[in-house]
């Protein structure tokens, strides 16, 4: 049943972010701008963890998942040293992330060969 309802919500998920790509004019970078900004702010109003508790990798995986992870970098590197926390935590928190991405990303591009979109 854990796998049917991380289909659904991850689902609803993407049908969102499909439905503000063909019913509005905002661009990709804008829409995953605002799928971060929504996990923060799931997050912060504590509806995040009751959605990751019934949904797992459906609510996880996707961008919101992204916000989420950087809220509580933030949250806990606050707590530990301060107002510095505001500017370190997100970015701590997410780095493996980040540097997986970018050294896949770096491999993935000395290996190919990029070809013309014309």
């Amino acid at each position: 049943m854990n796998y049917l309802w991380a289909f659904v919500v991850g689902g609803l998920i993407c049908v969102a972010g499909q439905l503000l790509i063909d019913l509005t004019k905002l661009t990709p970078a804008r829409i995953l701008v605002t799928f971060v900004v929504s996990g923060v702010v799931l997050s912060a109003v504590g509806v995040w963890e009751p959605l990751v508790d019934f949904a797992g990798a459906g609510a996880t995986v996707p961008i919101l998942g992204f916000g989420h992870t950087l809220a509580q970098g933030v949250k806990q590197a606050v707590a530990q040293h301060g107002l510095v926390g505001v500017f370190t935590g997100g970015m701590t928190a997410c780095a493996g992330g980040v540097s997986a991405s970018l050294i896949f990303g770096f491999i993935a591009s000395t290996l190919t060969k990029s070809k013309s979109q014309s």
